[in-house]
């Protein structure tokens, strides 16, 4: 380390060491100042960088209404769409940008100066405070006369006292100084690195996310000079028209029937005529002539008409086989004639004796065709194929056990199917939907994006930091078992898979009908045998509305409630039904009506038991989702999804527990709890006892569980019906790890709340350790199994 004040010239007090401390301080007070300003233009930047943010997302926004104005053109609302979605993205960088510039600059600038500088400020004043000290003792002691003995002995005392004060003092002062210098240089290049780095993540998601989209940019470009191109000649072809109708002679009658007159969309003839009211009076209305016109048309043998465009049309006649129509020259009006139909007769006037004949000869005209068709129409049947019920045959699952230090791309790629993209097949994929745990290829990638992050959460295998959960989640599932899943009826169906060499519209098309509209998963499948298929299935006879065996369920007689074929739904709440012949009767699992007891708070390792159940045709998505959940069965909880299972699905015949508070109190896996909160899981629902899953992990001592769950921002402050939040509940429990996390999170929790520059450390160090705890979760979770199991039975 480079001395910038040395230490001997200190005790010396020369002064040479005089100047170089007036080097020194000059200095700092110049650091300071250059500091000040630093922090404040970088206040400023992070200012306009947030108002630049809002304009840009009011800009997106009114991108997105001209999208959605332009509803009609595909091409203009597909890309509006895009351009607004990248945008977006752009928008969620630069917040992630400024909020680094915020933490690198900011913040730990900011407290060098508070701290560092404070420390030297301090040791200034106590330093010329000595001097000065120092100073008075040495005139004091030039000043002691010889005579006076005593005064000589004080005068020498208090310099000597003084002198080892200063030396000590002086010392401290120094070494701050080169500490100070040190220090500074390191503060420096340590906020200016990070502010570098975060420029560089922000282009690069910026390349990245502009890399995909330029194919459909250029694919765009060149439908734009085609489009530019048929817009020339239409505009020549307009002016042909114009140029042509303008030399046409409008003062004559045929003119108009030109206009008037036509055949296309079954149109026969149109144009504006008078209608007499229909009223008792008869008359037609004089103050507000042109409430009398309408447009009237013929079309389908009716006689119809509209006062505006977007009226639904008024019948004029219902057939006009029926009716007959004459002139009409016994009333004042010229030009008027008379269709006469069973019920009522309607007078109407035309503008010119030509037009007139026109329409009289159009109703002739209509009248004697639809006499010559024929009445009856054909009727069209639609035969609707069944296609034969099969099960989703997944196979078993591969499950390497992989090697420590493999990248996340190796090791996800090793998973059965990985190794190449899941919708397109195109080897080496570097993408990867965590939601679905998938792989996909960068094209694939983009459109998954657009799909929503309600549908898929696309994320990358080489630019992205992956949590220990997240990995594991993605070596549960793979691409064979969820195509198993979503492309269950694609050869049934005859439907081609895109390949990599496919249009991207091909793809988009699949990609949609497969995860969005799922069309190719086999919704009639049997689910596979596991506890989520134990359920109550009653058979009803026929004929005799009876249980098949001796007796009925006594608790469906005590209600009264045996349903019909067709009275019975399916729905997510535990009711679910069969249209065989047999008529049987699938009744909620858990509901009072069921002979199933609910069992999810048994202790680990006892089965439920399935003694009476019967095979089961279906069973509801919501109740597969939850005991696949119990089980940590994931290629079963992805089945229900797809299915159309409700993430959040509440059994209200067991304690209103969700899916997500199943996978603690059954394996308390930590990646079923991940799988589900990826997919929407609500983090903070609470059972009938007020308990939610940070609660019930807790109570279990399922450390990994309560370190994810408040990542995923479990509400820690929530009480059961007992009045006890999780923290309580642990201290009681005496779970040294769990307190830690509780506490470590209330206490960064408090630190985000308060903005002071001092916030910062405590986010790392929460980081930190929440880290290390997800590390142990997911690799080592034998190390955090030092809460016995019997603890929770006090609760």
């Amino acid at each position: 380390m480079k001395v910038t004040v040395d230490f001997e010239e200190c005790l010396k007090d020369s002064p040479r060491f005089r100047a170089a401390l007036e080097d020194v301080e000059g200095d700092v007070t110049e650091l300071e100042v250059k500091l000040d300003k630093l922090v404040k233009l970088c206040i400023g930047m992070i200012d306009a960088g947030k108002a630049f943010c809002a304009a840009n997302k009011q800009f997106m926004n009114g991108i997105r209404d001209l999208a959605q104005y332009s509803n009609n053109d595909d091409v203009i609302e597909t890309s509006l769409t895009k351009f607004s979605d990248s945008l977006q993205e752009m928008i969620n960088y630069h917040t992630i940008l400024f909020d680094q510039a915020q933490r690198s600059i900011k913040t730990q600038l900011q407290t060098f100066v508070k701290e560092d500088l404070r420390k030297f400020k301090d040791a200034k004043k106590q330093f010329d405070k000595v001097s000065e000290e120092k100073e008075n003792a040495l005139a004091k002691n030039a000043q002691a006369q010889k005579t006076k003995q005593h005064e000589v002995e004080e005068a020498t005392n208090i310099l000597t006292a003084t002198r080892k004060c200063f030396r000590h003092i002086a010392l401290d002062y120094v070494l701050q100084i080169n500490v100070l210098q040190s220090k500074r240089r390191s503060e420096i290049l340590k906020s200016m690195l990070s502010f570098m780095y975060a420029h560089l993540a922000f282009f690069h998601q910026g390349y990245d996310l502009f890399s995909e989209l330029e194919p459909y940019m250029k694919e765009l470009g060149a439908q734009l000079d085609q489009l530019v191109v048929d817009a020339v000649k239409e505009k020549r072809e307009m002016e042909h028209k114009h140029s042509t109708i303008q030399q046409k002679d409008f003062s004559s009658d045929d003119a108009n029937l030109e206009y008037n007159v036509g055949a296309a969309n079954g149109v026969v003839m149109e144009g504006y005529l008078f209608k007499r009211a229909s009223n008792a009076f008869k008359t037609w209305n004089r103050k507000k002539p042109d409430h009398n016109r309408r447009w009237f048309s013929i079309q389908n043998n009716q006689l119809v008409y509209q006062k505006k465009f977007k009226d639904n049309p008024t019948v004029v006649v219902e057939d006009l086989r029926l009716c007959t129509v004459k002139h009409c020259e016994d009333i004042e009006r010229r030009f008027c004639f008379e269709v006469v139909s069973p019920t009522k007769s309607c007078i109407l006037q035309a503008d010119s004796e030509k037009l007139r004949q026109a329409w009289i000869k159009a109703v002739q005209a209509s009248i004697a065709t639809a006499y010559r068709e024929k009445g009856s129409e054909t009727e069209k049947t639609d035969r609707k194929s069944s296609s034969s019920t099969g099960s989703v045959e997944s196979g078993s699952e591969v499950k390497e056990k992989l090697v420590q230090g493999e990248s996340a791309l190796q090791r996800v790629q090793c998973i059965a199917g990985n190794s190449s993209c899941c919708d397109c097949g195109l080897a080496d994929p570097r993408w990867a939907s965590i939601n679905l745990g998938i792989t996909l290829c960068i094209e694939c990638s983009g459109i998954h994006r657009s799909l929503g992050v309600h549908f898929s959460k696309v994320r990358s295998l080489t630019l992205d930091t992956w949590e220990p959960e997240l990995l594991k989640l993605m070596c549960e599932l793979g691409n064979d078992v969820i195509n198993g899943i979503y492309e269950a009826k694609v050869q049934r169906m005859g439907v081609k898979k895109p390949q990599h060499g496919s249009q991207r519209q091909e793809k988009e098309a699949y990609i949609k009908a497969k995860y969005v509209e799922r069309k190719f998963v086999d919704r009639d499948s049997k689910p596979s045998c596991s506890s989520a298929q134990k359920t109550t299935v009653i058979s009803q006879s026929k004929e005799e509305n009876r249980l098949s065996g001796s007796e009925k369920s006594p608790k469906l007689e005590e209600h009264g409630k045996i349903p019909s074929q067709s009275s019975v739904k399916s729905n997510d709440s535990g009711i679910q039904y069969s249209f065989d012949g047999s008529q049987e009767v699938l009744a909620s699992t858990m509901s009072a009506n069921s002979l199933y007891e609910p069992g999810h708070l048994a202790p680990k390792g006892e089965k439920r038991d399935s003694s009476v159940f019967h095979d089961a045709k279906r069973v509801p998505p919501g109740l597969q989702l939850y005991h696949a959940a119990y089980e940590k069965n994931l290629p079963d909880m992805a089945e229900a999804l797809a299915h159309g299972a409700d993430v959040n699905w509440v059994n209200c015949e067991d304690n209103k527990a969700t899916p997500l508070i199943q996978a603690v109190l059954g394996q308390g896996s930590l990646v079923a709890c991940e799988f589900l909160l990826q997919n929407g899981a609500n983090v903070n629902h609470r059972d009938v006892q007020g308990r939610g899953p940070l609660h019930h992990a807790t109570v279990l001592g399922h450390t990994g569980q309560v370190c994810l769950f408040l990542k995923r921002g479990a509400d820690q402050h929530a009480t059961d019906d007992k009045g006890k939040d999780p923290l309580s509940i642990a201290v009681e429990a005496a779970n040294a790890d769990i307190v830690t996390l509780l506490r470590l999170a209330r206490m960064n929790e408090e630190m985000r709340e308060s903005e002071g520059p001092y916030g910062q450390p405590g986010d790392e160090t929460y980081q930190d350790i929440f880290r290390d705890f997800s590390q142990m979760a997911s690799n080592n979770p034998e190390i955090l199994n030092r809460f016995q199991q019997s603890e929770s039975q006090k609760f």
